[in-house]
């Protein structure tokens, strides 16, 4: 457990080519949130786009993440980049930002979670300070690069963009949506986040950030994808969510006591 503030760790180990797999929470509960913080995860990710998950109940989970002693990132909702820059004020770490499709929304993005010059993002709150021990000015010096910002590429129009996007100012990287992936690839006939149309379009878009010399990350459909991905090299990857953790969970102790 974390018991005295040190510096957010998160950006500097995806910045230095590590892979690391976050959990990925559904549930608006701070408990589950701490439970899975301390189990092996690298991370704990709140989704506030397809989930309950809404902005107070994301704040109190990032604080028991913190306490668990991990770092927390949070998928906003649509369009809601305000929120990001709250989120970031109590200690996230880490916000991704879905349906990026273009230069335009990765500017009012990057804009609202990155300060000046990169951003105008609005100072505020201390939290950020009481957990990484430093001071107002120190953390205003090292915010921007302290702290994660990923782009979701998971739309063909995201995906012609995808340089343009990488190429804004402050954002740090992409995240790759599978599903939605597979959904405009394939026309809207099935979903299915497996497809190689899909591999190929992940293959694209890493290629991208990795010429641009930005991260990356991923939602991985099952945890042995998630290996494949770490072993191609991608950054920020989903391993499993709350839901699948829980069901799993009840279903592996009645299979052993049903027989």
């Amino acid at each position: 457990m974390r018991t005295t503030p040190k510096p957010y760790e998160l950006a500097a180990r995806l910045r230095a080519g590590e892979s690391l797999f976050t959990a990925w929470m559904s549930m608006p509960e701070p408990l589950l949130a701490d439970l899975v913080a301390r189990e092996g995860f690298d991370a704990v990710t709140f989704d506030m786009q397809h989930s309950s998950i809404d902005l107070l109940s994301a704040m109190r989970g990032i604080s028991a993440v913190n306490h668990a002693g991990k770092p927390a990132g949070v998928r906003i909702a649509l369009d809601a980049f305000g929120d990001g820059a709250r989120l970031l004020d109590v200690g996230a770490e880490i916000i991704i930002a879905p349906m990026i499709n273009s230069v335009a929304d990765a500017r009012k993005f990057a804009s609202a979670v990155k300060y000046p010059p990169l951003g105008d993002r609005s100072w505020g709150g201390n939290r950020f300070v009481q957990l990484t021990g430093m001071d107002q000015q120190e953390y205003l010096q090292k915010a921007n690069t302290m702290t994660v910002t990923l782009a979701m590429i998971e739309t063909t129009a995201a995906l012609a963009a995808v340089d343009d996007i990488l190429a804004v100012p402050g954002i740090d990287g992409v995240f790759a949506g599978p599903s939605d992936l597979s959904i405009t690839l394939l026309k809207g006939e099935k979903l299915d986040p497996n497809n190689q149309v899909v591999k190929e379009a992940f293959a694209k878009i890493k290629a991208a950030a990795d010429k641009a010399g930005k991260l990356t990350g991923c939602y991985a459909p099952s945890p042995a994808r998630a290996k494949e991905l770490a072993a191609e090299g991608w950054g920020f990857i989903t391993l499993v969510n709350d839901t699948l953790m829980v069901r799993g969970g009840a279903q592996n102790a009645l299979q052993v006591a049903r027989g």
